[in-house]
This record gives structure tokens, C-alpha cells and sequence, in this order.
């Protein structure tokens, strides 16, 4: 490929996708032949996929396609729950079924980005704040409540997130506080039918009964749990915030602030999104602190051109860690890069387009032999 020739882009996703139809825009925005598709449901069916040896190769979200989560998942209805440890395993057997290219996606990275255990083992070991966790690279099983107890009191932890390890968007997650008494009190948007089986909901309830609790974090665990310390974060207008920073080629190049009154702050569950002007003016001289932490995230993931980096902010805006890496955390529709990233004017998805033949060069001399 060279300077005067376009590149030859692919992308694997679902075709009706929003995510494929954004990209395409930017890919013909750019002034390059559209891209092809092949979709996660051909790859699924036919076991894998080729590609040319100059085909740019980006992997885009499997999600919010019918067939295909019924394929990964095992299970028929969109909204369940379960199935998190069979949807891995699939997905990440199915990456490995991909052929050639120049990939924008390293297939080792991806298996870590979705086991929450795993990839808060590398940031931490890669001196990267994150909030405690006794399940770190799978170093305690989780069998149920009885563990998640357990691992409370053994490490001091009086309120935790618990997580499914492969989940994503907040599906499946428990916060979980204890009062005075052994009180229990949890916030989740898992909703329990009677047949016994977990769905998401859009509404965020609380339970107040540490039987309710157990019974839904024992339903939980046979997919696997993360356990971590819940962080105290900070406010912005009343509001506890946290933000989603998109780093593209090493560089954070978009952010949006999300407040909720819930402890989770994902849009969809009732979440809005804040001032980043306010939240940069809170931070003064740290906001560059906070942009560098989401960079030395993503340097933990050398191979994926793209993740989106979800920051916790502390009380005071003075501290930062990071509460997880999203492999398909880009769908910021209509946000435009920051100052001074390089991505200015452009959307998350032109700045990868932008950006992949420096990546494509510089993992290939990272990947070569001395």
C-alpha cells in the first residue's frame, strides 16, 4: 500500500448496524473506496474468513444482531443475561478464524479486553490506576454470594461492584453496599422472570434483601464475576460522573462526561451526558493527568488501533482510575476530537481512518524481528 494508493478497507460486522453504516460514511468521507463487509453471521457459519494481504481489516461490535448473539449466546431472547462465558469463548474462537489482512485488531488483546479478570491484571501490572480487586487475573473464584461476602470482609471492601467478567453496556452488573447490621442494599438493572432467568432492563432498581442479592449474584456466577472497590466518585452539578475517553493510535482523541443518580452511568440506563468544559475546569492541571492515564491504558493494548477507556474520577477531580477497556467503545455519534488530539473536527470514526496506516507501520516495526 502505498502513499498515492488507497487503501482497500474491510470491515467484519453486522451490515445493518449502525457502527458499520457511521464507518462507511467516514471511510467515503475520506475519499476511499466504501468498505467491504463480511458479516459476523457468514463468519460464524462458514468458520472464518479470508482476506487479502492489503486489505485493511477492522472488527467492529457483534452485538445487536438477533442471529448472531443467538449463535454466540446459545440463548433466543436479546435481553437475557446469561451466556456470557459461551459468548466468549465463541467470539473470541471465531476471531481466530480470521485469515490475512492488515489487522486493526490483534486477536490476543481482544480475549484479554473481554475478561474484565484479565484486563484489569494487565493495567494494573502495567502501574495503571484501577480500583482494587481480589478477582485480578482470576485470582479468586467467584461460586456465589457466599464468596463475594467473603472477599468483602477478607479485603476490607464494604461496597463492590460485581461484574460479569465477559459482560459489557452494564448488563449483568450488582452494586452492592453493606450497612449496619449486615444490611445489604444492591442497585442493578437485571430483572429476574419468574422462569427463574435474567433479562436487562432499561430501569435501575435497588433490593434490599440480601436473599434477593444472593439468589441473583448465584444466577450470575456460573458466567464468571469480577469483584472490585467501589470507587467514590466525584460530582459534577450534584451528579456523580465518570467518563468514556476513545483513544485512537495512542492518542486520547474524544471524551464525554455521563452523570447519573445510579451508581452505573451508561446512557441507556437513564445516564446524560455532562459538560466536559466543566469537568476539564474541575480537573485544572490534572485533566492532562486523566488524558494520559486513558493513553497508558490503551498502551497496554499495543495491536488494537481503537479502545474506549471508561475513567473514574475521585471526589475532588485530583485522581483517576480506570474501570475498564472497551475493545467497541468508540459509538460516540456526532462527538468530535478534542483539542490539541490530532482529531479535531473529525468523529471517532474518521479518526481511525486517519490514523490506521501510521498504526498499521508502526505495529509492523514493533512486531519485527531485531
Amino acid at each position: 500500500m502505498t502513499q498515492h494508493t488507497p487503501p482497500r478497507w474491510t470491515v467484519v460486522g453486522n451490515p445493518e448496524n449502525r457502527r458499520v453504516a457511521l464507518f462507511t460514511r467516514a471511510v467515503r468521507e475520506a475519499g476511499q473506496p466504501a468498505p467491504r463487509v463480511v458479516p459476523w453471521a457468514s463468519v460464524l457459519r462458514e468458520g472464518g474468513a479470508a482476506f487479502a494481504a492489503d486489505e485493511l481489516v477492522r472488527l467492529d461490535s457483534p452485538g445487536e444482531d438477533p442471529e448472531v448473539d443467538r449463535i454466540l449466546r446459545g440463548v433466543a431472547e436479546p435481553t437475557r443475561v446469561e451466556g456470557g462465558a459461551r459468548w466468549y469463548a465463541r467470539f473470541t474462537a471465531a476471531v481466530r478464524t480470521l485469515r490475512g489482512g492488515l489487522r486493526l485488531d490483534d486477536p490476543g488483546e481482544l480475549a484479554v479486553l473481554f475478561d474484565k479478570r484479565h484486563c484489569h491484571r494487565a493495567l494494573d501490572r502495567a502501574g495503571v490506576p484501577v480500583p482494587a480487586s481480589p478477582t485480578s487475573g482470576g485470582a479468586a473464584p467467584v461460586r456465589g454470594w457466599a464468596d463475594v461476602r467473603d472477599l468483602m470482609a477478607a479485603h476490607g471492601m464494604p461496597r463492590v461492584f460485581v461484574k460479569p467478567a465477559h459482560g459489557s453496556s452494564a448488563s449483568g452488573v450488582v452494586a452492592v453496599e453493606t450497612a449496619g447490621r449486615g444490611r445489604i442494599r444492591a442497585t442493578t438493572s437485571v430483572e429476574t422472570a419468574e422462569d427463574g432467568s435474567l433479562h436487562n432492563s432499561l430501569r435501575v432498581r435497588r433490593i434490599t434483601s440480601e436473599r434477593e442479592t444472593a439468589a441473583l449474584v448465584d444466577a450470575l456466577a456460573p458466567d464468571g464475576l469480577h469483584v472490585e472497590r467501589w470507587w467514590p466518585k466525584a460530582s459534577l452539578r450534584g451528579r456523580p460522573a465518570d467518563l468514556r475517553v476513545v483513544v485512537v493510535a495512542g492518542r486520547a482523541t474524544h471524551a464525554v462526561v455521563r452523570t447519573s443518580r445510579a451508581p452505573m452511568t451508561n446512557l441507556h440506563l437513564g445516564g446524560s451526558r455532562g459538560d466536559l468544559a466543566a469537568v476539564a475546569a474541575a480537573a485544572g492541571p490534572r485533566w492532562a493527568d486523566a488524558l494520559e492515564t486513558c493513553e497508558r491504558a490503551a498502551a497496554c493494548f499495543p495491536g488494537t488501533l481503537c479502545v474506549g477507556v471508561d475513567l473514574l474520577p475521585a471526589v475532588g477531580w485530583r485522581r483517576f482510575a480506570v474501570a475498564e477497556v472497551n475493545a467497541f467503545g468508540d459509538l460516540l455519534p456526532g462527538l468530535t476530537g478534542l483539542p490539541g488530539s490530532g482529531a479535531e473536527g473529525l468523529d471517532t470514526y474518521a479518526a481511525q481512518v486517519a490514523a490506521a496506516p501510521h498504526h498499521i507501520a508502526s505495529t509492523r516495526n514493533h512486531r519485527a524481528p531485531a
